[in-house]
């Protein structure tokens, strides 16, 4: 406890304050933007990062992540064009409002449902995260060996596509790490006799690449188009104790959802929605009005998607486990500051762990403000044209990856993984569980190799430790259950 109050007692200082607000209003103002995702915005700032104080830097960083999931909701609502995946549900019924001159009154149900659904969020991230890392301290190499495999199975199966191809993804993820030193026998492998090679690929280069440079590469296609103008007055931006006190229950109840479903690895906001909504949707009174403009199905996505930031981040300070792609990033950003993702954050490096849980709170309540006094100013950045934004952004980041590596080699990365992850998008591979994959490879191996060192060669371990079998089942499990529903699919049809 005295912990959390030394962090807000930080971050209440002016500079860690002013970068919380800057990320706040940069994640609004880029996530309301469709096409420029939340996890665009945080890998390119990671660079910048690299010279910053560590919690002044996950700060920042955690600021973005609220900002942009809560922004995604300006587009969704007026263009119905969700800023990030996390809205597309907010689309359903907060477009109909908008589109029936309510686009104040859906703006403000929006709002106020992420703020509510962050509060909540946020008393099980500062409840469950101390109790839990002391668990995670008991956990060796095999248990975290298959948390990392039950991470990437969960995401390869729960997205977009096939789940062959999400396993394809997840493992060609882990192939980019391998070039370099082998950390084991200190020997060269995979290196193809470059010399640029032999310190591995950088996290940096391959991150901005795999979704900053392949987002332009796919924006480019549709550069020339221009959304329809919507106008969004100041008045009717805050909701009433009645309003709030009416839908107490959706609140809530979408909270949990979403922090429930945020803490499972790799699964992510829309999930979270999406389940939030058909709930909603199956509990109402009036389940035929969902989709023509009804409030409750603007506050189920809203609430959730927002909520599930806090569940998503219970793994990451507790096990290192990303929740989704953008809480793998931040684990990448921790790596760079020389901080390892887990459990020892609680106890080596509390002032990041209670930071993280601090900023998160003060975050949302900083979104609240900006959205409800700003977001009038913020919807007209929609209409910015895109060829001055891309050019820029590439700009930013070929200067941005020169300046941390002092190397071109790193431009050059960087520009292939974009061709890279344009073409998995195009292929309709998802890219979450290459990312995932490449950040979680580093891990894995590691903790494998313990693990067979410790038991001399044997696998046993996988099978008698309790948690390390019960994680390895719900791998299976994950594994097995899309194949099922395949099957049993086909089966109806025939």
């Amino acid at each position: 406890m005295e912990q959390l109050f030394n962090s807000f007692q930080y971050l209440f200082q002016f500079w860690p304050m002013f970068l919380l607000f800057i990320g706040v209003f940069l994640g609004i103002v880029v996530g309301s933007i469709p096409g420029l995702t939340t996890t665009m915005l945080i890998t390119l700032t990671l660079p910048l990062t690299f010279f910053m104080d560590s919690v002044n830097a996950i700060t920042l960083l955690i600021g973005m992540y609220v900002g942009g999931i809560s922004g995604s909701q300006i587009a969704a609502t007026l263009l119905r064009m969700p800023g990030t995946p996390a809205s597309i549900m907010t689309t359903f019924d907060g477009y109909p409002m908008s589109q029936q001159g309510k686009s104040e009154r859906a703006l403000a149900l929006g709002i106020t449902s992420s703020f509510i659904g962050g509060i909540i969020s946020w008393l099980f991230l500062a409840i469950l995260s101390p109790p839990l890392a002391k668990l995670a301290l008991t956990f060796g190499p095999w248990e975290y060996f298959t948390m990392v495999l039950m991470a990437l199975v969960m995401l390869a199966s729960l997205s977009q596509g096939s789940l062959i191809k999400g396993l394809i993804a997840a493992c060609l993820g882990m192939m980019v790490h391998l070039p370099g030193v082998d950390p084991s026998i200190g020997q060269m492998r995979l290196t193809f006799g470059f010399e640029s090679l032999e310190s591995g690929l950088s996290l940096m280069p391959v991150l901005i690449g795999a979704f900053a440079v392949s987002q332009i590469f796919k924006d480019i296609i549709n550069i020339d188009s221009k959304p329809p103008a919507v106008s969004v007055k100041k008045k009717g931006l805050l909701l009433s104790f009645k309003d709030i006190r009416k839908n107490s229950v959706n609140f809530v109840r979408s909270s949990i959802i979403g922090t429930w479903v945020g803490l499972l690895p790799g699964i992510g906001a829309n999930i979270a929605a999406m389940l939030s909504y058909s709930t909603a949707k199956s509990s109402s009174k009036e389940p035929e009005k969902f989709g023509t403009g009804h409030e409750p199905g603007v506050i189920a996505a809203e609430t959730a998607n927002n909520s599930s930031i806090g569940g998503a981040l219970i793994p990451l300070i507790t096990m290192g486990i990303p929740g989704s792609v953008v809480d793998a990033i931040l684990i990448g950003a921790l790596i760079i500051h020389n901080l390892e993702p887990g459990p020892l954050l609680f106890t080596t490096n509390p002032e990041i762990a209670y930071g993280v849980i601090s900023a998160y709170l003060i975050g949302n309540i900083i979104m609240f403000g900006i959205m409800i006094f700003a977001v009038v100013y913020v919807a007209k950045v929609l209409y910015v044209p895109r060829a001055y934004l891309l050019a820029a952004i590439l700009l930013f980041c070929v200067i941005g990856i020169f300046a941390v590596g002092n190397s071109f080699f790193d431009v050059w990365v960087m520009m292939i993984f974009g061709v890279i992850g344009f073409i998995m998008e195009r292929a309709k591979m998802p890219l979450g569980p290459f990312v995932i994959g490449f950040v979680l490879s580093p891990i894995a191996e590691a903790q494998l190799r313990s693990g067979l060192m410790a038991s001399e060669g044997s696998i046993e371990p996988l099978f008698t430790r309790p948690f390390a079998a019960t994680f390895l089942v719900i791998s299976v499990l994950s594994l097995l259950w899309p194949l099922y529903s395949e099957w049993k699919k086909n089966k109806i049809l025939r």
